[in-house]
């Protein structure tokens, strides 16, 4: 049996929204074997995180280099990699061991505001990081961050895109969810052009995770051998879908559902 393995190298989410819990559980539904590393042990739930506990970079190398001896995976995605020490640590290990399709979601700052990586590990990420991913997937505030712009318009994420092409990233994905039209459009820029998808925004506070499930999703087609473009358009159905059919757990910025997906494919098929 041909087994497809994904490795994320990111943070544990106690309240099983986001991070590592996110990411297995799309894995899974994408029909992927999921591994992970755990830079960090966070305390929080959808009101908030209470407490951000990262591990020794030693322990998150080891962890690496375990999934290396035994369990090479097809694809990896790194989330909150909390500081530069961690950040360079973790781009040394993915050029000893020549690990492709790289998804970087560069996770700055948690859904309700409490910052999940440290200032100085932004340069760090840009220099060693960037570089190497196959797709980096920035929400607008994070573009902004950096490519050291303001984004307003369009044109304004084009250019983002085309900066973030240019510190190395091969595709660059930069998420609208963040926008304030009706309309939310993700945009994809692999160098040559610029593809767009949009879809209708909904309005709801069950939105934790996002950004973590949708870099994920893609990394799981990644690791199937699936073209970018095509990884994120699953990528693009699949989270619509889990913010569509909301879950409505816990009393604030709850989680989305990880199930939508697959049961809609099983409803079509």
């Amino acid at each position: 049996m041909n087994v497809n393995k994904a490795l994320t190298i990111a943070g544990s989410d106690s309240g099983g929204g986001a991070g590592i819990q996110a990411d297995l559980k799309t894995f899974q539904e994408l029909d992927v074997f999921g591994m992970s590393a755990i830079t960090a042990v966070t305390a929080q739930n959808t009101l908030g995180v209470q407490g951000v506990y990262p591990l020794p970079v030693e322990g998150i190398i080891q962890q690496i280099d375990s999934i290396e001896e035994d369990l090479r995976p097809h694809a990896v995605k790194t989330g909150m990699l909390f500081s530069s020490e961690i950040i360079e640590s973790v781009a040394e290990r993915m050029k000893k061991f020549q690990w492709e399709n790289l998804v970087v979601d560069p996770v700055m700052i948690a859904k309700g505001g409490a910052p999940l990586l440290k200032e100085e590990a932004v340069s760090a990420l840009k220099k060693h990081l960037i570089p190497l991913a196959k797709v980096i997937t920035p929400n607008i505030p994070e573009a902004e961050v950096l490519t050291d712009m303001n984004i307003y318009s369009m044109d304004d994420r084009k250019e983002a895109a085309k900066k973030l092409y240019d510190m190395g990233a091969q595709n660059v994905v930069i998420k609208g969810g963040h926008g304030e039209d009706d309309t939310l459009i993700d945009l994809l820029f692999d160098g040559k052009e610029f593809f767009e998808w949009k879809s209708h925004r909904i309005f709801t506070k069950h939105t934790h995770g996002t950004g973590c499930t949708f870099a994920a999703a893609i990394t799981a087609e990644l690791a199937k051998e699936n073209t970018v473009k095509n990884a994120v358009e699953v990528a693009k159905k699949f989270i619509q879908a889990a913010i569509e059919d909301e879950l409505r757990i816990g009393g604030g910025h709850g989680p989305t559902n990880h199930w939508a997906y697959k049961k809609r494919q099983e409803v079509l098929s």
